[in-house]
């Protein structure tokens, strides 16, 4: 599995195993260009071959969606198109925080911070799809 936290500027991504039930983070694809970050995916998708991907949905904490929801849904539609591989969409709120705060507890100086806090909220969305997968067989 691959997990990704869509961001206008930055792509989270982390990596899982179905049957381990276990989700690292993996990278941050930085940049806004649409090109590029669809060649940076393609790469990470011939190397790992997912079987699926998980893409977070951004919602307000009442499950409403907002601007970024829909920017989400459009990105994952365009990664199902592009790759063939089933998408999963799943609730990505308060990721981004978590990600923050499991940093700051672990000590990560800012700079870190800033530069793994996306892929770390990769990794908590696809570990709680991960999770929830399990809860339901």
């Amino acid at each position: 599995m691959l997990a990704f936290d869509f961001g206008a500027r930055k792509i989270g991504v982390a990596v899982g195993d179905m049957n381990l039930g276990i989700a690292h983070p993996l990278t941050t694809i930085r940049g806004e260009a649409s090109a590029a970050r669809f060649a940076a995916i393609g790469a990470l998708v011939a190397e790992w071959r997912p079987e699926a991907l998980v893409v977070g949905r951004p919602l307000h904490a009442d499950g409403t969606g907002h601007a970024m929801t829909s920017r989400a849904d459009r990105f994952a539609r365009s990664l199902a198109g592009r790759f063939g591989i089933p998408v999963v969409r799943f609730d990505e709120r308060f990721t981004t925080k978590a990600a923050e705060t499991l940093l700051r507890e672990a000590g990560a100086a800012v700079a870190t911070r800033r530069d793994a806090r996306d892929a770390v909220a990769a990794q908590l969305i696809l570990q709680s799809w991960l999770e929830r997968r399990r809860d339901l067989a």
